[in-house]
């Protein structure tokens, strides 16, 4: 059966509190389509998609990312939504989502590993407009000489509260 670009037209929203705040996500006919801190109205403003109440197609991204932080999952396997990148974007991004748990990369490795001539700095911007934050895991890249910068939740502290959960960074006195 042929599917109509009707029928992939529509996504769903859910809300998801977490230790770092409330984390939103949108769910296509095909998959995650994005995600962020904010809220549902944030999203639907940026997508143009008509949303559709659907909570059993928001279900497995909504229990994944609980699970993920109550530090029982590794590696979401909820379908992504690739169609919000493009080009080199799509590249960078698509290198990322494979880069594991627990694990850092730097601007220029990410580079290296998606095959892109974009330079660390286009790295970095691309990064601050990830449509999928978490699952496609921006956290996970660093800077040569420290965490570099990270433009969801509230800002750096997020970023080194979500590596610490991963067990890439030790935690601090602070976070005992």
């Amino acid at each position: 059966m042929m599917t109509t670009q009707s029928t992939l037209s529509t996504v769903a929203f859910a809300e998801v509190p977490t230790p770092v705040g409330p984390f939103v996500l949108a769910v296509t006919e095909r998959g995650l389509v994005a995600s962020g801190w904010g809220s549902p109205a944030g999203l639907a403003g940026r997508l143009g998609l008509a949303e559709v109440h659907d909570a059993d197609r928001t279900a497995c991204a909504v229990a994944e990312l609980n699970a993920y932080f109550a530090g029982e999952l590794r590696t979401f396997s909820t379908p992504v939504d690739w169609r919000l990148m493009t080009g080199s974007r799509l590249q960078v991004l698509q290198a990322l989502h494979r880069v594991p748990y627990g694990t850092a990369v730097t601007y220029g490795e990410l580079a290296r590993q998606a095959g892109s001539s974009v330079p660390a700095r286009g790295i970095g911007s691309i990064m601050g407009s990830n449509p999928i934050p978490i699952i496609v895991p921006c956290h996970r890249v660093v800077a040569g000489n420290g965490l570099g910068g990270f433009s969801g939740g509230v800002g750096v502290e997020t970023k080194r509260w979500l590596l610490t959960h991963e067990g890439y960074l030790q935690p601090t006195l602070l976070d005992l």
